[in-house]
């Protein structure tokens, strides 16, 4: 009920925009046209009926890019409302310029269009912060008013204060708590109605449409009575899933073939398709790297090794890569030949690294020849840094589900490189940080993000920061 409602009105809402971005529009042409192209008023009136009907195409799309769910459009944050508001008015005007230059269309006032925009956006801006309240109090009163009770523990009553606040907007109203304690209220004001042997009673007597229960029920007697209670007098039944507290880990839900599952994290990179883009993106990028860039950079190298230190061109190791699978990685060498210590993290100022090869790992020239693995399939662009197999072993006796990470393929950069957690993890802190970014990347992975990743760490390949070497 609650996320149709909120989906509901977050259609009319839409459907209101629209209805305001044509009105505004015609309002502007007919000023236009009244008071300085009356000879001409035939034409426009054709030809701008075009163009309004591609500013709403454009407004259509944009809201596409956007979850109806989410009732970020109640929220009155006034720099959402702003970023919001810019969006539509550049999809809806980018429309109709896309236009205007694919058909070479010069009929349009470029005044009266430059006008238009911004006195778009500010009807749009308003629009975001007057009307999603002004709609939800005309829709959702009266009949369409939810009187609800809720069942559970003041302490679970609490945690959901901002959520029943926020659904208050949309016709649910909070009459009480069914609860077991020795209280008159909570400390948020809910007034407890009595016990849960008296539910029946409270609400015959109270009218109450909804009932909510605010934990996920073991179905005991009591619990079973409550949901037969609500089938019996019919009333609406919901349950708060508090699954991610008992199992303290996020949880999804999702249905497939008829059958209803939980799993514990979204994984948008075994949808065939986003893999396709990844990939694409991988050759794209891998491809001309190693065309172009890679030769000047081993000439580049090979020099300065046979300078500092004489030895192999190349560094190769044995890394885990996707569901822990090994693969030989490629790397130019920055470290003297004649080392032991294989296993040890390079730190600022290892006396393993030779002068130039410092200037290379801070550059990451380094990192070059994996494109090369990329292009091999066994790493990616973008992903969680593949380790070595002794530092896979050890990190994991500091994390439960420090392996989780290994469910994508490892990457040249990622979400924890971008954000400053590279060079030497010297502690169980340093590693949580960086399994944090690498679950975080893989549970919400998108294109934006893959892109977003891959500018930033051009920037830091530019600018390196303080933790490189």
């Amino acid at each position: 009920m609650v996320t149709q409602r909120t989906q509901g009105l977050y259609r009319v809402f839409l459907l209101c925009q629209i209805a305001i971005v044509a009105i505004l529009f015609w309002f502007g042409v007919w000023l236009m046209v009244t008071f300085y192209s009356p000879g001409g008023a035939e034409w426009t009136w054709r030809r701008y009926s075009i163009y309004c009907a591609l500013l709403v195409l454009g407004m259509a799309l944009e809201s596409f890019s956007r979850d109806g769910s989410k009732n970020y459009f109640l929220q009155n944050e006034l720099l959402r409302q702003h970023r919001l508001s810019l969006r539509q008015t550049l999809a809806s005007v980018g429309a109709l310029v896309f236009y205007l230059i694919a058909t070479k269309d010069a009929f349009i006032s470029r005044i009266f269009l430059f006008n238009f925009v911004p006195w778009l956006y500010v009807a749009l801006l308003f629009s975001h912060h007057y009307l999603p309240q002004f709609l939800a109090r005309r829709i959702f009163t009266g009949a369409r008013e939810e009187k609800t009770i809720l069942v559970g523990t003041s302490e679970k009553a609490a945690q959901l204060r901002s959520w029943l606040r926020r659904k208050g907007d949309i016709g649910l109203r909070t009459v009480g708590l069914i609860c077991d304690e020795a209280i008159d209220k909570t400390d948020d004001g809910i007034p407890v109605l009595g016990n849960s042997d008296a539910l029946e009673n409270i609400i015959v007597q109270r009218g109450i449409t909804q009932v909510i229960m605010l934990e996920f029920p073991v179905f005991d007697d009591d619990n079973r009575h409550i949901i037969q209670v609500c089938d019996r007098i019919g009333v609406r039944l919901l349950i708060v899933s508090d699954l991610e507290e008992k199992l303290r880990h996020p949880v999804t839900h999702f249905e497939d073939d008829g059958f209803r599952f939980i799993g514990l994290r979204e994984e948008p990179l075994e949808n065939p398709l986003n893999r396709c883009f990844k990939r694409a993106i991988d050759v794209a990028i891998s491809l001309p790297v190693m065309i172009l860039v890679f030769p000047i950079l081993t000439v580049i190298v090979w020099i300065a090794q046979r300078i500092q230190s004489p030895g192999p061109l190349l560094h190769m190791q044995t890394r885990a890569g996707m569901q822990n699978r090994q693969f030989r990685i490629y790397k130019f060498r920055t470290m003297r030949p004649d080392h032991e210590e294989l296993a040890r993290q390079a730190r600022d100022g290892d006396e393993r690294v030779y002068p130039l090869g410092k200037w290379f790992r801070k550059l990451s020239i380094d990192e070059v020849p994996q494109f090369w693995n990329v292009l091999l399939g066994d790493m990616s662009i973008v992903g969680p840094r593949p380790h070595l197999i002794e530092h896979n072993n050890q990190f994991s006796q500091l994390m439960a589900n420090y392996h989780v990470r290994a469910f994508v393929k490892p990457g040249i950069t990622g979400l924890a490189q971008v954000r400053g957690f590279r060079g030497e993890a010297r502690n169980s802190a340093d590693i949580q940080k960086r399994v944090a970014c690498d679950i975080e990347y893989l549970e919400n992975w998108n294109l934006s993000l893959e892109c977003g990743i891959i500018l930033r760490t051009f920037v830091h390949v530019i600018v390196p920061p303080r933790s490189a070497y």
